[in-house]
C-alpha cells in the first residue's frame, strides 16, 4: 500500500475533508498534527521544495497575524518567512498531504486525489 503522510490541523474542515479523502480510497496516512508537533526549518523548508513553491505558499495570507507580523511587506524575505513557520505554526497553509507521487496543498480537499494511487 501506497504511504501518504498529511499535515494536519484537525480544527480545520479543509484538513478532515482532506483526510476522510485519503481514507476513503483505503489509505490510513502517517498524520502530523503540525500544531502540537512543530516542523523544524529543515522539514519545512524539504516541504517547501517537495512542493516546488516560494515559502509564501505555504503561508496562510490571510490570516491577520500574516500581516500583523509584516509577512506581507514587499521586502520580505522567504528565509523571514520560513522562520516565521516555525515561531508560528498556525500560519501554516494546511492540509498538505505527501505521497510518492508527489506533495500538495490540499485547497480544496479534491487535490489530494493527484497524488493517491489509481
Amino acid at each position: 500500500m501506497e504511504s501518504v503522510t498529511l499535515y494536519h490541523n484537525p480544527a480545520c474542515s479543509k484538513s478532515r475533508d482532506t483526510l476522510a479523502l485519503i481514507r476513503a480510497a483505503g489509505i490510513e496516512p502517517k498524520i502530523i498534527d503540525y500544531l502540537h508537533n512543530p516542523l523544524s526549518r529543515h522539514d519545512l523548508e524539504a516541504l517547501r521544495q517537495a512542493l516546488d513553491v516560494p515559502a509564501v505558499c505555504l503561508l496562510r495570507t490571510g490570516d491577520a497575524r500574516y500581516a500583523e507580523i509584516g509577512l506581507d511587506a514587499p521586502d520580505c524575505s522567504d528565509e523571514q518567512r520560513m522562520q516565521a513557520l516555525v515561531t508560528e505554526p498556525s500560519l501554516f497553509n494546511r492540509p498538505v498531504a505527501v505521497s510518492a507521487r508527489g506533495a500538495r496543498i490540499c485547497r480544496p480537499p479534491e487535490t489530494v486525489l493527484e497524488i493517491l494511487p489509481d
